[in-house]
């Protein structure tokens, strides 16, 4: 059996009343993600660190945000054609750690919700996707409030 790692890593402008999209849901909160699609950063950097692993190049290159069929997407579509993508290749998923940078809000009252949520969209047991959050302790742009960041790896095996 063949094993590969990918890792992810997106960031995003927080914007005073947008709709805030992370892990496939919204959240309550002032302030949400600005972007071409929904900005949801977990879904991002999921769809980065699997298609990285299976040598599919990045998100951008099959997504632009310079294609209008992506503008304002729910990212939970993005997600579901990046894992059509890997199983076409010959890959299941084995597990995916997410870490979410973010002064505020709080989000581990979220985290279960999300993770039923992106386990049943990538077809995945809640135990195989670990969703973390962390703040920046008040240091750089996600410290002042002003972004989001994320990274995630993931671990794909061969079906075979």
């Amino acid at each position: 059996m063949s094993f590969r790692i990918g890792h992810g890593y997106d960031v995003h402008q927080l914007e005073k009343d947008r709709p805030f999209w992370l892990g496939g849901i919204q959240i309550p909160h002032t302030h949400g993600a600005k972007g071409h699609s929904d900005a949801d950063v977990i879904c991002h950097v999921i769809c980065d660190a699997l298609l990285g692993a299976a040598n599919l190049r990045n998100i951008g290159y099959h997504f632009s945000d310079k294609d209008p069929q992506w503008k304002g997407v729910d990212s939970k579509v993005l997600l579901r054609r990046v894992l059509e993508m890997i199983r076409e290749k010959g890959y299941e998923v084995g597990n995916i750690d997410v870490t979410v940078v973010l002064q505020e809000p709080k989000l581990n009252p979220h985290i279960p919700l999300m993770k039923i949520v992106l386990s049943e969209v990538m077809g995945i047991d809640e135990e195989d996707l670990s969703i973390k959050a962390t703040t920046s302790e008040h240091l750089g742009f996600v410290g002042k409030k002003e972004g989001i960041a994320a990274h995630a790896v993931a671990l794909i095996q061969s079906k075979s």
